[in-house]
């Protein structure tokens, strides 16, 4: 993404478990011309070499925000006037459902927990991808594609490039 350029809305990892997920998801904001923030501690250094592998030199074209931890990141947003739309299982409110806008931050718990409390009661709107039962859930970089790609589609519809 160029300096001068505005990224219609961001993509945010809290405390990511898993490098390969983490550097795909950034890989996707660095394609797609998407903002990324990492809200750590992260589970792995994020020069871990899976992480670097997965995000290829991809990582190289995306401005990367990272907080040390939640408060950072919460206070960051609420004063930039930013909506926090949490994927998760823990909600009834399908993607497909959900009217996106441009400036909304998109963000994905960790894989082996999901978000704490304080997380989900910040949140604007929590979002779940309906799955055939018994099915718990997606792994989270495909989730994190599947609102992404919805997400864009509706703020390009809108008239937002």
């Amino acid at each position: 993404m160029q300096p001068d350029q505005i990224a219609p809305f961001t993509v945010a990892l809290y405390q990511p478990d898993i490098p390969q997920n983490a550097g795909t998801i950034l890989r996707m904001c660095a394609c797609l011309g998407l903002a990324a923030a990492i809200i750590e501690p992260a589970g792995f250094p994020v020069t871990d070499r899976h992480f670097r592998r997965a995000g290829m030199d991809y990582l190289d074209h995306v401005e990367i925000a990272r907080y040390p931890h939640w408060r950072a990141f919460d206070a960051w947003r609420r004063a930039a006037g930013r909506r926090l739309i949490l994927l998760t299982t823990q909600s009834s409110l399908a993607y497909t459902d959900f009217s996106f806008a441009p400036g909304d931050i998109l963000l994905a718990g960790r894989e082996s927990a999901g978000v704490p409390g304080e997380v989900h009661g910040a949140a604007d709107a929590r979002l779940v991808i309906p799955l055939k039962p018994p099915m718990r859930s997606l792994n989270v970089a495909v989730a994190a594609a599947m609102v992404v790609g919805e997400a864009a589609r509706q703020i390009r519809l809108s008239g937002v490039s």
